[in-house]
């Protein structure tokens, strides 16, 4: 697509979006970091965006991203949510909703890593992709058809790299047991249906553009809806 040899400058903001990562994480001491939900979710995702800034220079015909531009601006515009939540909670702001109870619940003595990692997902998928998606169309100017194969390749990776988080995240057979209400709470959430309702509601916002007041409703409502999801999956299990 034509449209999109304009953005190769692209490709370099997700350098920038590592570099802010990494800032953040070398920002917490090792004990400090133990303890903070926030850099628990940062760390997961921070490996994520690195293997797609691997993945993406290495394109080739057939490649892992068929075009890298339009791949690279919506990994970036999908990153720069999450930081600007970051910046939000560093300013002593209010974050959006979805955000909201990682951060307020992020030292919280009875919430797991896996449920600090659960619930940043829960509202980078559910809120932040289907946005970020409809920045990156209006940035490009196209529609959110044309970034379907890179909308489904960023999300196939993000599904790889799902066995690394649990292997990270999940402890060990010997210390989850069966009656263990983490083992529901992992069992209750998917990736991969995220991954499919963040498209859908993507094209629903890409539709209700033209009808500003609507959109904005359905966009405070999608933000309401993922805050009370990451809530419940931040429920103490110990």
């Amino acid at each position: 697509m034509a449209q999109f040899e304009q953005l190769h400058s692209s490709v370099p903001g997700i350098a920038s979006v590592i570099e802010r990562m990494r800032a953040f994480s070398s920002a917490r001491s090792p004990a400090g970091g133990a303890a903070d939900g926030v850099a628990v979710f940062n760390r997961v995702y921070l490996t994520v965006t690195e293997t797609v800034r691997r993945t993406v220079p290495r394109q080739t015909a057939g490649g892992a991203f068929p075009d890298r531009p339009a791949a690279a601006a919506l990994d970036v515009r999908f990153a720069e949510r999450y930081l600007a939540a970051v910046d939000a909670a560093a300013a002593g702001e209010r974050t959006p909703d979805c955000w909201h109870p990682l951060f307020q619940y992020r030292h919280h003595p009875g919430v797991r890593p896996l449920q600090f990692a659960l619930s940043g997902i829960n509202a980078h998928i559910n809120h932040d992709l289907p946005l970020a998606v409809v920045d990156t169309c209006r940035t490009l100017g196209c529609a959110p058809p044309d970034l379907e194969e890179q909308f489904d390749r960023v999300g196939d990776l993000l599904l790889m790299l799902e066995e690394r988080i649990r292997e990270d995240l999940v402890p060990g057979p010997d210390l989850l047991e069966l009656a263990d209400p983490l083992t529901h709470l992992f069992g209750s959430w998917s990736l991969e249906r995220a991954r499919e309702a963040a498209w859908s509601t993507a094209l629903v916002l890409w539709r209700l553009r033209e009808v500003p007041l609507l959109a904005e409703e359905f966009r405070r409502r999608l933000d309401a809806g993922a805050g009370l999801v990451g809530r419940f999956l931040l429920t103490p299990c110990r």
